[in-house]
């Protein structure tokens, strides 16, 4: 790429990336009470992006690829917005700017195929304390073109039963890998979820994998159609790539977190730490859970002061009865989270994962 055309690239990205920062801002700071205090502290970037793409002339057939990802992940950032502020000033309820919200993994997933390709778009989807690290970006510019069982793969027909799963593209098959296996939440699906997890997997070298639940959410009532189908995904995964069986992580948002209770504490589960985020939780999981299971078993528990869905006393009840089952509980509550997902908590909780060991290991590959 020239210089001229590295100019009009960063014209339109500079402005895309600007906006879905705060955009993911938005995403981790929202508390209901709180929402037009939230909107007035971020300015008006979707603005500066519409007129960035007012100012666009016809760009060289060469960059046509480039073009079209970034248009399409501008769309979803404005149209994001567009929700946000038709709620503002309409007086929508909570659930138009989650609706709202859900755009912008969209515009993740829209940007990322050029991660290979453009140090900012790089840089983006790098842990912000490695942004500045030439050595682990240049891991990863011209990776994603090298080996088709790395970076981001869909696997099932449908999305329900489905998975969305991340590889790094440094992936090499004589090392073996951290996995996460993370749960949306009821509403969401595993191709939206990937993203809250995805910079932090690249940036920490784990495998990814983002499943939709079978049913509309997790089966926490009636029949369980999901452990099944979540052990075999793990199944797949680890008879195609490297999984580090003592480092096979379970966790999940809201529905999801829950549901890593109830599938993560039966006895045979395969994962050996287990970490939800804003989950429901009631005595009875731990009193049924299998002893042996329990004994020993890391849990990492993560909930928000002001969580208006699922108080955080449940959380602190799970830490007391968990801890009294014999369970190796680790609790973060973090004072200004609402109902949302924490991002800035991955990194310590893949920390965790390397640094508390196993109970138990997950059975050898067949």
């Amino acid at each position: 790429m020239n210089e001229d055309d590295a100019e009009t690239v960063a014209a339109l990205l500079d402005p895309l990336l600007r906006a879905l920062e705060l955009l993911t801002f938005v995403s981790r700071h929202l508390h209901p009470p709180d929402f037009e205090e939230l909107m007035a502290s971020i300015g008006t970037p979707d603005e500066e992006l519409r007129s960035a793409l007012a100012r666009q002339s016809e760009w060289h057939e060469g960059l046509s690829g480039i073009r079209t990802a970034l248009d399409a992940a501008c769309d979803a950032a404005l149209g994001a917005f567009a929700g946000l502020r038709e709620t503002l000033q309409q007086g929508g309820d909570i659930r138009s700017v989650y609706r709202a919200l859900r755009l912008v993994p969209k515009g993740m997933e829209a940007l990322y195929p050029l991660a290979g390709l453009l140090p900012p778009v790089n840089r983006f989807f790098l842990d912000p304390s490695l942004r500045s690290d030439t050595e682990v970006q240049a891991r990863f510019l011209g990776a994603s073109a090298r080996d088709k069982n790395t970076g981001v793969m869909q696997f099932g027909e449908r999305e329900r039963g489905g998975f969305w799963l991340y590889v790094p593209e440094n992936y090499l098959a004589d090392r073996a890998r951290p996995l996460v296996m993370a749960l949306h939440g009821g509403s969401g699906t595993g191709r939206l979820f990937l993203w809250s997890w995805l910079r932090d997997a690249r940036s920490r070298g784990a495998i990814l994998v983002a499943p939709t639940s079978v049913g509309s959410t997790w089966a926490l009532m009636g029949p369980d159609v999901d452990t099944p189908n979540l052990t075999r995904i793990l199944e797949l995964i680890r008879s195609r790539w490297n999984v580090d069986v003592s480092r096979i992580l379970l966790t999940g948002m809201s529905d999801g977190g829950t549901f890593t209770y109830v599938s993560g504490l039966e006895a045979g589960s395969p994962f050996t730490h287990l970490a939800p985020v804003s989950a429901a939780f009631h005595p009875m999981l731990g009193q049924m859970a299998d002893a042996d299971r329990m004994r020993g078993l890391p849990i990492h528990i993560t909930h928000g002061a002001l969580d208006w869905m699922f108080p955080v006393e449940l959380a602190r009840q799970a830490q007391r009865v968990l801890l009294r089952r014999g369970a190796a509980v680790t609790y973060r509550e973090v004072e200004d989270l609402s109902h949302t997902y924490p991002r800035e908590v991955n990194g310590a909780v893949l920390d965790w994962l390397e640094a508390t060991p196993a109970r138990q290991a997950a059975p050898p590959r067949q």
